[in-house]
């Protein structure tokens, strides 16, 4: 089953949403602002993703700008920073099965059905 990790209020995870709508594939939205993932599922997600948990930060969000821009924080660090504030991890996040990719841009969903 596809997954989703979705954000309504961003237009780029909106329009993930949408474009497997289109390609009418079955898929099942988390909304990770209120299901958060754990350490260990973001953990997993990131190594599907095959990325650093620093390049799955959204480093423009003000929570990022104001507590951890230009500190030295380790990967577990960084982990802990997304699951304390769900708004800075990258969105919207596509899984299916053991393969999965950043949706931006949208097309790049294609990889992994």
């Amino acid at each position: 089953m596809i997954k989703i990790y979705h954000n309504p209020r961003c237009s780029k995870s909106r329009q993930g949403v949408s474009f497997l709508e289109s390609l009418k594939k079955e898929f099942e939205i988390i909304k990770y602002l209120e299901h958060i993932p754990s350490e260990k599922e973001l953990t997993q997600i990131i190594n599907l993703l095959g990325i650093s948990p620093f390049q799955l930060v959204r480093k423009n969000e003000k929570i990022w700008k104001e507590n951890y821009r230009g500190k030295e924080l380790s990967d577990a660090e960084i982990i802990k920073a997304m699951i304390e504030n769900p708004k800075l991890i990258e969105r919207p996040i596509v899984i299916n099965n053991n393969k999965a990719v950043v949706g931006r841009p949208t097309e790049s969903i294609l990889e992994i059905i």
